[in-house]
Order: structure tokens, then sequence, then C-alpha cells
């Protein structure tokens, strides 16, 4: 099975190795389109995840702030989700 997440039509990842954690589809690294993500100054910490990173979309004249993020040095529990990236409800997760 694969996944897209798409915005406004435009498919920004897609995957068959995603992994889901606490609801997020988390996608590996290589199959996210990078060109439409910009790093954002937001961080945030989870519990047992870590150090979360986030990302703002620019794409198709438009920036969509903090819409993805990813954990780049996650605590142990979270291993398997390192560098992978998710994102937030304003990026529609399809499965195909």
């Amino acid at each position: 099975m694969t996944e897209q997440a798409i915005w406004r039509g435009l498919i920004v990842a897609e995957s068959s190795d995603c992994i889901v954690v606490e609801g997020n589809h988390y996608f590996p690294p290589g199959d996210v389109k990078k060109e439409y993500l910009v790093s954002s100054d937001k961080e945030t910490i989870c519990p047992w995840k870590g150090r979360a990173e986030y990302y703002n979309l620019v794409a198709q004249r438009t920036s969509v702030e903090n819409v993805a993020w990813s954990y780049p040095e996650p605590k142990d529990k979270a291993q398997q989700i390192k560098e992978y990236i998710a994102f937030a409800d304003q990026i529609k997760v399809e499965e195909k």
C-alpha cells in the first residue's frame, strides 16, 4: 500500500514505508519532496519522542507555516521515526 501526502492536489510525499505513530503518518525522508519544505524556527518537545523540528510548506505561490515536523535525534523509544517527516491536518494523507 502506498500513502501520499497531498496539499491542494500537489503530492508532497509518497511512500509505501510510512510509520504511523499516534495517528500521524511519518514518511521516510527520501520519499518527501523537500523542495516544498523550508525549515521553520518552531521546535517542540515530546516527553517520549524528544525534540521536533518544524517545516513550512512553500508551493503554488503560497506558504503554510509549521505544517510538517520531524525528530532528528529522537529518544530511544522513537528511534524508528528518526528523520521521518509527518504532516499536519492541512496536508491530506491518502492510501493508494
